[in-house]
């Protein structure tokens, strides 16, 4: 496939890419800064500003899907305000573009942890993400709304973390999946092989998913 990918530096797009990469897939990795990509022969760099629609829109036209794990930076104090615009500027952006296919990388704080209580809105959850956890669950409310895209939002477990690769993970749809009385986890390079498998054979269309060990 010829995929577009947002956040192709960060902590989850990197390893998006290098699953993408190993699948033999073309991909146009679009970030601010192309220098920090090795080149590949399947990597195609480009910079934009994805809170821009039409840079948006420009970037992603011609493509087969978009992949967007776009986070502003878990230390930015405005992430909140940046992870909305950016959110609704890509959404919009795609949907222009006459690309169908977007999934988005969420996190796990809009998920139920009890019926009508997102994690996010524990006392236990931790202050310094909770901004940008509030803003990835508007980026669900968007997509929740939108018509033409097929979409798919993706939220990782409680505890992602840099691992290995192995290729097994179970899925869980809006509820917090546990292992045994403790929040379940999962290897961001299996979160990838995820990813990469909804994006391959889609079984979560306009729908929100989880996975974990």
């Amino acid at each position: 496939m010829k995929m577009a990918l947002i956040g192709a530096t960060g902590f989850v797009g990197s390893k998006i890419l290098a699953e993408a990469l190993r699948r033999n897939h073309q991909v146009t990795a679009i970030v601010l800064h192309p220098e920090k990509l090795e080149r590949h022969p399947k990597l195609s760099p480009l910079k934009a500003d994805v809170t821009d629609t039409g840079q948006v829109e420009a970037a992603v036209r011609g493509h087969d899907a978009v992949i967007s794990a776009f986070n502003p930076g878990w230390t930015n104090p405005d992430i909140f305000k940046l992870h909305v615009e950016g959110s609704k500027a890509i959404q919009e952006g795609v949907r222009r573009s006459g690309v169908r296919r977007l999934l988005v990388v969420g996190g796990a704080g809009s998920l139920e942890v009890a019926p009508g209580v997102q994690l996010v809105d524990t006392p236990a959850f931790p202050p310094k993400f909770k901004q940008g956890a509030l803003g990835a669950r508007e980026a669900l409310t968007l997509l929740r709304a939108e018509k033409d895209l097929d979409w798919t939002f993706i939220s990782p477990p409680a505890f992602l973390e840099p691992g290995t690769r192995t290729g097994k993970y179970r899925t869980g749809g809006d509820q917090l999946l546990m292992d045994g009385q403790v929040p379940a986890k999962i290897s961001v390079e299996d979160l990838a092989v995820a990813i990469l498998d909804e994006i391959e054979l889609p079984r979560h269309l306009r729908n929100r998913f989880t996975v974990a060990y």
